[in-house]
């Protein structure tokens, strides 16, 4: 293996474990609910879901489990996992 591409490896496993280096700036997940699938989105530093309880409530078990996976790489003013 070319010795440049086994630094580049090294370099993205370094990053991969400095999260702070990440911050989404906009994303879309399908969400595999115990009832339905769902499209989970974020742009423009909101949270977006498909789910009915999101239309009403503006967060969700979907919305807040994805904020839990991507603590840390979210814009600070978007942070809600006080509900996780």
């Amino acid at each position: 293996m070319n010795s440049s591409v086994i630094g580049k490896i090294e370099k993205a496993k370094r990053y991969a474990l400095e999260r702070e280096r990440m911050q989404f700036s906009s994303l879309s997940v399908r969400f595999r609910g115990e009832n339905d699938d769902h499209d989970v989105t974020f742009a423009d530093e909101k949270w977006h879901c498909t789910c009915e309880f999101f239309e009403g409530h503006g967060t969700c078990a979907h919305s807040m489990a994805l904020e839990h996976v991507l603590e840390g790489m979210l814009p600070t003013t978007v942070a809600h996992l006080q509900h996780v």
